[in-house]
């Protein structure tokens, strides 16, 4: 197998958008010809889908957002319902979750996005993965990564989330090289391993891909949690951007700066205050288009989150453009005592202070309607000085400001960061949705 697979990602930058624009205008004709919701939207829009050729054009199009799928959910179907093979949701970040369907071609389109990924990690025929997250409970991306190890002739190995007992168990028995789950798990695996007297660092574990969580700063240096995992355990970190509505990946290869745009998959547009295009390298809203998407192809749908693009040719040798780690989610910004952050810079502090067993972030309006901010804190040992002054210390030195602390008991916490429903830790509760 090549490492330069596939092509397309090689080529230089105006290739690559000659070639998204034809793909543009195939699934325009599909959407006005199979989608019930962007057929209507074409007519009422009055909009000649004849026009929309480039890239730009699509400004003229209306945006795509998460309440259209949740009011019109089966009007975005564009093939027959015996078509249809698996139903997913989506997880819920920002509301109520969304109803996916996929036909054998989704899947398929699916499994090749992973095994691209994959192969942009440095992942091969004959390596062995171990799946820390659920392929359960109507996840989109559980399935997908199975499907897409199977696609590259690699093994996989479906533990499931959680049970870091049973992490080490597999690990001893199978050998596997490489581990994929959300990372802040990793730390639950070094501490139980340093407890119970596991060697760890000479474990077969060679890789950790990351989901869920980012792994490195806008700097493309590794972030908090990043370096608290790399200080502990040396082996090779990798970080993912995907979401179930882009039903792509964008995975970072092993310079980590950024995850790699596959071209044949996806149309992205950043989006800034405006609702006009930013420059590259600005920070603005993800835009997204799917290619190829047969069940329930989207055009030009708002992800809410926050990122830029980075356009220079990647060290790799791919050409395609890199997306940044995300700033946070758009409907998460918070204006604390005038400074506007966003959850990830909270994080970062918790995440890199020792006595910090686990916590959630509470947002909510104050009295006078501006934002507030209350972090519950497990604490892994009672320091002798006053944790919530030392904290707040921290929180200035980090992002100026310091939210509301409150000392809650660990186990409490972790019942509110795992819920049997979630299939992701819950860190984050936004109250003023």
């Amino acid at each position: 197998m090549t490492n330069k697979y596939p092509l397309i990602e090689y080529q230089p930058l105006d290739v690559i958008k000659k070639y998204q624009e034809v793909r543009l205008c195939e699934t325009m004709e599909y959407l006005n010809a199979k989608s019930p919701f962007y057929s209507k939207m074409f007519n009422d829009n009055h909009i000649d889908i004849e026009k929309i050729k480039t890239i730009e054009s699509l400004q003229e199009i209306p945006f795509t957002e998460k309440k259209d799928l949740q009011l019109y959910n089966e009007d975005f179907i564009c093939v027959q319902k015996e078509k249809i093979i698996d139903y997913i949701t989506t997880s819920g970040t920002l509301g109520d979750p969304v109803t996916f369907a996929c036909s054998e071609k989704d899947l398929q389109r699916l499994a090749y996005n992973e095994k691209i990924s994959f192969i942009c990690a440095g992942l091969r025929p004959g390596n062995i993965m171990q799946l820390m997250t659920t392929i359960d409970k109507r996840f989109m991306a559980g399935l997908a990564y199975f499907l897409g190890i199977r696609d590259l002739g690699a093994s996989i190995i479906r533990v499931g989330n959680g049970i870091p007992e049973l992490q080490w168990d597999t690990i001893r028995r199978i050998k596997p090289d490489t581990i994929l789950c959300v990372p802040s798990f990793i730390l639950r695996l070094i501490q139980y391993a340093e407890e119970h007297g596991i060697d760890y660092k000479n474990s077969t574990i060679r890789r950790i891909i990351g989901i869920g969580e980012g792994l490195r700063d806008q700097n493309f240096n590794l972030n908090l949690l990043g370096k608290k995992i790399k200080e502990k355990w040396d082996v090779q970190l990798f970080a993912t951007y995907s979401s179930t509505e882009m039903s792509a990946t964008f995975p970072e290869c092993e310079y980590g700066c950024g995850g790699h745009h596959h071209p044949e998959l996806i149309i992205v547009e950043i989006i800034g205050e405006n609702d006009a295009p930013v420059k590259d390298g600005e920070v603005g809203e993800v835009v997204i288009t799917t290619l190829g998407v047969e069940t329930m192809p989207l055009l030009r749908f708002r992800t809410g989150d926050m990122a830029s693009i980075h356009t220079e040719p990647c060290r790799c040798g791919r050409k395609s453009f890199r997306i940044s780690p995300l700033v946070g989610r758009k409907n998460n910004m918070i204006k604390l005592k005038g400074t506007t952050l966003y959850p990830p810079a909270i994080f970062d502090v918790l995440d890199n202070t020792e006595y910090v067993e686990n916590y959630v972030v509470y947002i909510d309006y104050n009295s006078t309607g501006t934002d507030e901010v209350l972090v519950k804190i497990g604490l892994r040992h009672t320091p002798e000085f006053d944790v919530v002054k030392e904290l707040k210390d921290r929180f200035r030195a980090r992002i100026r400001v310091a939210p509301e602390i409150e000392i809650t008991p660990a186990e409490i916490i972790q019942k509110i960061n795992f819920p049997a429903t979630s299939r992701k830790p819950v860190k984050l509760i936004d109250n003023r949705k």
